[in-house]
């Protein structure tokens, strides 16, 4: 595996976790190389050997959430959650996120950086307690630090080290399309979960604003490609929003493109974050939504959240210093700065976002006999919302009253 340029002795010594048997080897020799695998993997393990920091745990009855703080005094998060004989640990790859899902707290300030292999390792180590499931889940979108997340993958499995079993590991991604065909070549055999949350482009562009360049038709066929490939059942996540992705014509899509096949929706609940008024669904809709689903002859599953208390919760991981960082650029598929003072980048947005939710609710206004007025001004203030825009903070309970028409001026931010 070469997915560090060659590395001096030193390198290996000051930040061990970064490197897999073999590399070590290479450089250091098989013996030192043995020797300084047996220390690291010991139980307890050394802190002198750590490059990252528990700050702070915080704990509910099956949760527990670990704010790790890096040596450049950023934070990331990693939540472990307690099962009978052991646990999963929910992982972050990056500081931040550059995708900016409406639903998650992670990609509010957009993407700061990368995390190393060691990083990503450590998290795992830092836990002590016995782990058997690795779910790539965390703060940040693991495809867009691809390399990285490879390399930890492959030190996390190196049998001298934890030896951890590649089923018990899962990659969770919006889907960049090229990063999927990427992994499809890998003989990881790592299992795939696809945050699809739509069936349709307009209310995935809705949803998924900074990750409308990928059509939904090629994400899905390339999961699909990557489960043919690895005899893998790939995981579709749905987060359910009332009135926005649980028509009847989003069932049939989703039955179109998954019978048959070797899937399984996930539907989700959206859990409460600090800048959002994204209504959640009732458990009956939850129900209801996955009955109709089961009733077209899809494989689905309803996820219990676990954590919410201590907000740990699946889009409740934050960058913790409130950096502004990254969004993901349209044009160049590679995340673009966005300054904290940028009304420019933030009116195009706004009127790009509130155009698609305007187009994907006029598409389908004659399935959407349910949706009430603030339901469908939600949308539209989702990414404002995001911005901290004080006029929507005050909109309350009556809803958001922007609408297509006006949301690019009206609520726009003035330059500073």
């Amino acid at each position: 595996m070469k997915h560090l340029p060659k590395s001096t002795p030193t390198e290996i010594l000051n930040d061990p976790y970064g490197f897999t048997y073999k590399e070590m080897s290479e450089v250091i020799g098989e013996d030192k190389a043995r020797a300084l695998y047996a220390e690291l993997y010991k139980q307890p393990f050394h802190k002198k050997n750590l490059s990252i920091s528990t700050k702070k745990v915080y704990k509910s009855s099956d949760t527990e959430k670990y704010v790790y703080e890096l040596k450049d005094n950023r934070y990331i998060e990693t939540v472990f959650i307690k099962r009978r004989d052991g646990g999963t640990v929910c992982v972050s790859t990056q500081v931040g996120c550059s995708v900016g899902c409406i639903f998650c707290e992670s990609g509010r300030n957009g993407f700061v950086r990368n995390l190393t292999p060691s990083e990503i390792v450590q998290q795992v180590i830092l836990i002590r307690q016995k782990v058997n499931r690795i779910v790539f889940m965390g703060m940040g979108e693991p495809l867009f630090n691809y390399d990285n997340l490879i390399a930890a993958i492959h030190i996390l499995r190196d049998r001298n080290g934890l030896n951890f079993p590649t089923d018990g590991i899962t990659v969770s991604t919006v889907g960049p399309v090229n990063q999927l065909k990427k992994l499809r070549e890998e003989h990881l055999k790592i299992q795939l979960t696809i945050s699809l949350h739509a069936a349709t482009q307009a209310a995935r562009n809705c949803i998924i604003p900074h990750m409308h360049m990928y059509a939904i038709e090629d994400v899905v066929k390339q999961a699909l490609s990557y489960s043919q490939r690895h005899n893998r059942k790939v995981v579709f996540a749905y987060l359910l929003l009332p009135g926005i992705n649980d028509r009847s014509s989003d069932i049939r899509q989703l039955a179109k493109w998954f019978k048959g096949k070797n899937v399984m929706i996930n539907v989700l609940q959206y859990n409460p974050t600090s800048n959002s008024k994204i209504r959640a669904p009732q458990k009956q809709e939850m129900v209801a939504f996955k009955h109709q689903l089961e009733q077209t002859g899809l494989e689905v599953t309803m996820r219990v959240s676990h954590g919410r208390e201590i907000k740990a919760a699946c889009g409740q991981f934050l960058n913790s210093r409130g950096e502004v960082g990254f969004w993901h650029d349209a044009n160049h598929h590679q995340p673009q700065q966005q300054a904290q003072t940028a009304p420019q980048d933030e009116r195009h947005l706004q009127v790009y976002v509130s155009q698609q939710c305007a187009q994907h609710h006029a598409q389908n206004a004659a399935d959407l006999p349910h949706l009430t007025a603030p339901q469908e001004h939600l949308v539209y203030g989702f990414v404002l919302f995001l911005r901290g825009n004080p006029r929507l903070q005050s909109a309350g309970d009556e809803g958001i009253t922007a609408t297509p028409d006006n949301l690019g001026q009206q609520n726009r931010r003035e330059p500073r």
